[in-house]
């Protein structure tokens, strides 16, 4: 895997608090402010966003590249992206 500058949780707050990998922000690709928050980021570093299952992290790398992201990984669920990434997993 790539170097990552930034891991991205892209579930709700709630499942964010429940449990994310160590070091990760939360950016819920579903609450209707994704856009505007991924705005705010560096387009030019490496991203490795994240889900439950997978679709919510497919959505998100979609709407980063629309936005002129070109280095985002999609790790998948949460149990897929700690396996590939080593990081733990903290509440």
């Amino acid at each position: 895997m790539s170097t990552v500058d930034q891991v991205i949780d892209v579930r709700t707050a709630d499942e964010y608090a429940a449990g994310h990998l160590e070091g990760a922000v939360n950016i819920d690709v579903e609450a209707g402010n994704f856009d505007a928050a991924i705005a705010q980021l560096d387009k030019d570093k490496t991203y490795l966003v994240y889900c439950r299952s997978g679709r919510r992290s497919a959505i998100a790398k979609e709407n980063m590249h629309t936005a002129g992201f070109h280095n985002v990984i999609d790790a998948g669920g949460l149990d897929a992206a700690a396996n590939t990434t080593g990081l733990a997993i903290v509440q």
